[in-house]
């Protein structure tokens, strides 16, 4: 079986928010295979790998034709005729070729297209599934979704500080009780601000983004929604936030940005931690700026719930090494975007497991159809994933592949919080 890579053709198509983004096709020499398209997010860290766009007229500046060219000229010509079943040699040479930390000539967007298309060809051609391919006999466990059903923060044009605002339902028996769960409450939760008199619009990850009085009416509400929909918060259904506190960081302080209240790094912990004592938060993301690494290390509430970084890591190796030197945070969020090649999303998966770091796979808010962070999921046990709520096509995509690899199963599936 030839499974050596014959020609790699990317091209530009367009993202849940309608802007520019990649899809890339790799076809092996059997005639086997692989598409990926990558996604782009809106409150990024700074310590990001590359996105690569034009800065043009077009687009708003935003098309993606010069990351397009990189695959179809550069990474083409590199990778032919290799062994797409080498993931780690595939993804080396592109990196190599780069010649920059975080992937300014090709493009950390026509990498991570290249490289996620390799490996799917890869599994098409061994005929197995892309997350038996990634994990092995051992790649049973599915997450936990973290759905965020209101959108605040860069995610929405409401007044709402914290960014995400997300159900988790970790007493739920499988996934796809889970799946029932978290839509039930989602869609009791759009009566309830119908009732109010509140807009039901969405924000870019699907949730609904009303004008509140405060960041706590919007937990209020959402417990409402669990209750009403017949559950009980804490027992089935928790909470988690994500505050991307690195929007709120300028100058040494910490304002709000659609309140504008100011605070320092201990007077922002003492808000949080009140919020944590007073709801069923088992999760929060970012609570700091992503460079303030002593306001993680003091952070009190650590021991008792996950505490995740997404700006402060950005998916990176070195970042995370800085994070187990502070202990800083207990867990990690994985955007392979954010990184640039699979090969070193899985290498930092395993270091933060290595020291006891909680994983997270996400996606984006400018998502595509593309599914693969579902396998990469379970295939690496991660035990949770954020894919929005359970709303378009976008972000349903991931959570009916979830429903699909555990009916794939067959009865092996595991589901269980690890938090």
């Amino acid at each position: 079986m030839d499974t050596k890579i014959k020609s790699i053709v990317s091209r530009q198509i367009f993202d849940s928010r309608g802007i520019p983004t990649l899809e890339t096709k790799v076809t092996l020499n059997n005639g086997i295979i692989g598409k990926a398209s990558v996604p782009s997010g809106a409150s990024t860290g700074s310590y990001e790998a590359y996105e690569k766009r034009d800065n043009k007229k077009c687009y708003g500046g935003k098309s993606v034709l010069g990351a397009v060219e990189s695959v179809n000229r550069d990474i083409n010509k590199l990778l032919k005729d290799h062994d797409a079943l080498n993931q780690k040699k595939l993804d080396r040479l592109m990196i190599e070729l780069d010649g920059t930390e975080n992937k300014r000539n090709l493009g950390a967007n026509a990498t991570l297209s290249v490289s996620l298309a390799c490996c799917r060809a890869a599994a098409n051609a061994l005929g197995v599934p892309l997350f038996y391919y990634l994990g092995g006999m051992n790649a049973n466990l599915i997450p936990v979704p973290f759905m965020n059903i209101i959108n605040g923060g860069r995610h929405a044009d409401n007044n709402l500080n914290i960014q995400e605002f997300m159900i988790a339902p970790t007493g739920a028996s499988s996934f796809e009780e889970a799946m029932q769960m978290g839509t039930e409450i989602y869609q009791t939760l759009k009566g309830i601000l119908k009732e109010k008199g509140l807009s039901t619009s969405i924000g870019d990850e699907g949730g609904f983004a009303p004008l509140l009085k405060s960041d706590e009416e919007a937990i209020e509400l959402i417990i409402n929604a669990i209750e009403k929909s017949g559950y009980a918060p804490s027992k089935d259904v928790n909470i988690a936030l994500d505050c991307a506190a690195s929007e709120w960081f300028s100058d040494g302080k910490y304002t709000l940005m659609k309140s504008g209240t100011e605070y320092s790094s201990n007077e922002l912990s003492d808000y949080l931690s009140e919020l944590i004592h007073k709801y069923p938060i088992i999760s929060i993301e970012d609570p700091f700026s992503e460079d303030d690494f002593d306001a993680y290390t003091d952070f009190s509430l650590s021991e008792i719930i996950q505490v995740v970084g997404d700006d402060l890591f950005v998916t990176n190796k070195s970042r995370l090494m800085m994070g187990i030197e502070y202990e800083a945070a207990n867990a990690i969020l994985i955007k392979p975007n954010q990184i640039g090649t699979l090969s070193e999303t899985l290498e930092t998966i395993k270091l933060a497991k290595m020291n006891n770091y909680n994983v997270m796979i996400s996606h984006r808010s400018g998502e595509t159809e593309d599914s693969f962070i579902s396998d990469l999921a379970v295939a690496t046990g991660a035990g949770q994933i954020k894919a929005g709520a359970p709303c378009r096509s976008e972000r349903l995509s991931k959570y009916n592949r979830l429903l699909m690899i555990e009916k794939m199963l067959n009865g092996n599936a595991i589901y269980q919080s690890l938090i």
